[in-house]
């Protein structure tokens, strides 16, 4: 576990998914799977998440339907955009655990800001589906928006510089180990959120 103390951040940056955010993906899978006629296991079998199409929408290089005409491709279903769309965003599963009370008095203490690999249509379907929640962040730097997508050093780099806070003095939460690499790599204080109690224990740390 990292080492934090009381006095020892002047912000919090936290991703979004899995963080703030749950994700369901399986949820996705069904959608399609239904629509296709197919089972979600054939779809499970073909998908492949990081694919230089996935990372080209996160960072707002190709349009959504360019996207979900890759994904017609590699799953081999013929659904249309708007089937596509519907699966795409049906993975937000509701706030993480306890993350409704934590924010709140976090914001108390310091600044908050988000930084999340995303795209244009989960940004434009969670900034309205949890607008209350997000409305304790005072920037969200959103990879569809920067062209700028985690790990990259250059995408930390900006974000640090937009908030105009010291590297090592901001507490970084992120649920996948290579952010969390990539953040330190930058000199920021990171936390590897494995449970939905870690954002909890790192705020008590920090005297929040």
């Amino acid at each position: 576990m990292t080492s934090l103390s009381p006095g020892s951040a002047d912000a919090l940056l936290f991703d979004l998914g899995r963080v703030v955010l749950d994700i369901d993906f399986s949820k996705a899978i069904a959608c399609w799977a239904g629509h296709a006629g197919c089972t979600p296991e054939a779809i499970v079998a073909r998908y492949v998440r990081d694919s230089e199409a996935y990372r080209l929408h996160e960072m707002g290089k190709i349009s959504n339907e360019d996207y979900f005409e890759s994904l017609r491709r590699s799953l081999g279903i013929t659904i249309s955009d708007a089937e596509f769309l519907e699966g795409w965003n049906a993975i937000f599963a509701g706030e993480m655990p306890d993350i409704a009370d934590l924010l709140p008095r976090a914001a108390r203490h310091m600044p908050l800001y988000a930084f999340s690999n995303t795209n244009r249509p989960h940004v434009d379907h969670f900034s309205k589906e949890y607008a209350d929640l997000l409305g304790h962040f005072r920037e969200l730097y959103l990879s569809s928006s920067m062209g700028l997508r985690k790990p990259d050093a250059e995408a930390f780099d900006h974000v640090v510089a937009a908030m105009g806070v010291p590297a090592d003095r901001i507490v970084f939460f992120d649920d996948l180990a290579e952010n969390i690499e990539g953040a330190r790599a930058r000199g920021l204080t990171a936390i590897h959120v494995t449970s939905p109690h870690d954002v909890g224990k790192a705020l008590k740390a920090l005297g929040i």
